[in-house]
């Protein structure tokens, strides 16, 4: 299998609606062309670095998303271009996302990075912590952000049944904000859950967007 068929035989699985992000991390740039004149153009990177590196040596209509660890002073290096923001866990990250993006001339899409794994190593936001967010006061008057929807990592297990508890705990969150009276800078039509150990599950539980890099990008 080449990077075209897989990413051709992925394509052909997804429900309606479900939009596919390409983990390029660690990937070389020959690997992502193909990817590329594939017709994939939503590309994800989880570090700053990688990403700015790629961004100024690929195609410019590629929509890059991070879906990494966000740290505030990195922010100002990818407001220029970055298409979507998956992990934004904290009030003082969006507060600079939103800043940077002012100084860019931008207005940045986000996602609320939701913690519902098992493991304390990752990162994101209490169901409690988000929805204090969302309500804030401060963030109705970022004019140069829009939260689209909510990000989530399952715990890296084989027991399936408490991925898809996880995957289902967040579905049915963003279910109940969809419902509610959002900020007019937010919305809820952006649901990304899934990688390529459990993206079946993920798809089975309403998720909208998927990050997958090992089965895209393995040939054999």
């Amino acid at each position: 299998m080449n990077i075209k068929n897989n990413i051709t035989n992925l394509r052909q699985t997804l429900p309606p609606g479900c939009r596919l992000v390409a983990v390029s991390k660690t990937q070389p740039l020959d690997k992502i062309q193909e990817a590329y004149a594939s017709g994939q153009r939503d590309f994800g990177e989880n570090r700053v670095q990688e990403l700015t590196s790629k961004y100024e040596q690929l195609p410019q209509d590629i929509h890059w998303h991070l879906i990494g660890h966000l740290q505030t002073n990195k922010v100002k290096y990818i407001a220029p271009f970055v298409s979507l923001i998956h992990s934004v866990d904290s009030p003082r990250l969006l507060e600079e996302i939103n800043n940077q993006a002012g100084k860019a001339g931008r207005v940045i899409d986000c996602l609320l990075q939701l913690h519902i794994a098992q493991e304390e190593t990752k990162y994101g936001l209490t169901e409690e912590e988000a929805r204090t967010l969302i309500t804030s006061p401060a963030l109705r008057n970022y004019q140069h952000i829009r939260i689209q929807g909510l990000m989530g990592m399952a715990s890296l297990t084989d027991n399936t049944e408490q991925v898809r508890r996880e995957f289902r705990s967040l579905k049915t969150f963003f279910d109940r904000l969809q419902q509610e009276n959002l900020p007019p800078n937010t919305t809820m039509t952006i649901l990304s859950m899934g990688m390529s150990s459990d993206y079946k599950i993920a798809i089975e539980e309403g998720s909208t967007m998927l990050r997958i890099g090992t089965s895209l990008f393995k040939t054999t």
